[in-house]
């Protein structure tokens, strides 16, 4: 039986736009995610590079760029949070059925972003819908390693086999579910967050 629903953020309830930062950042010079630029990103989105680092290391490689230009490409990925998908998780919240977690793979600067496009209102009415507000910078860890589950986990005293775990991307649920966490790999444009309940098994 599930008790626990353990949410992703971006593309579940917030909607992204993932090829326009590259779309963007080709316009100073990027054609291709290499190595260096991957570990990069993951570093910062690990919280183990501050946001001040991250920008000067893209202006390292991408010389041409301005420090509000790469704040500006990086963020392009950030679009709309439907509010029917913010009456949903307030409901869900409500109705008092289960243990409700987010657990987001993100970075200092599009959670700034995310603040300012959905307003602060509706951010804090979204956050106080969680019992925890899982970001990866903040947790020095990100999805798919098994750690980040383990500790949601063992923080919360939580039953893998009674936690329900949403994400849009399937190396993060296959990895989940190698620790017993039921999971739904979220097929963007096909589903949608609110058809949690009837997923439930």
């Amino acid at each position: 039986m599930i008790k626990n629903i353990i949410f992703d953020f971006g593309d579940i309830f917030i909607n992204l736009d993932k090829r326009a930062p590259l779309i963007e950042m080709a316009k100073f010079g990027f054609t291709e995610l290499t190595p260096d630029l991957d570990a990069i990103f993951k570093s910062y989105e690990m919280g183990l590079t501050t946001s001040n680092v991250f920008i000067e290391k893209l202006q390292g490689i991408f010389t041409n760029a301005s420090k509000t230009q790469i704040i500006d490409a990086w963020n392009s990925i950030i679009l709309d949070f439907p509010e029917e998908r913010l009456k949903f998780i307030e409901k869900l919240k409500a109705d008092n059925q289960y243990r409700l977690f987010l657990l987001s793979n993100t970075n200092d600067l599009h959670i700034d972003k995310v603040k300012e496009s959905m307003g602060m209102e509706r951010f804090l009415r979204f956050k106080n819908c969680f019992e925890v507000f899982y970001l990866s910078q903040e947790m020095k860890m990100r999805k798919p390693n098994a750690n980040i589950y383990e500790k949601v986990l063992s923080d919360n005293n939580l039953n893998a086999s009674e936690t329900f775990f949403i994400d849009d991307t399937k190396e993060n649920t296959d990895s989940a579910s190698k620790l017993g966490i039921q999971c739904w790999n979220l097929q963007i444009g096909k589903e949608d967050v609110l058809e949690t309940l009837s997923r439930i098994v």
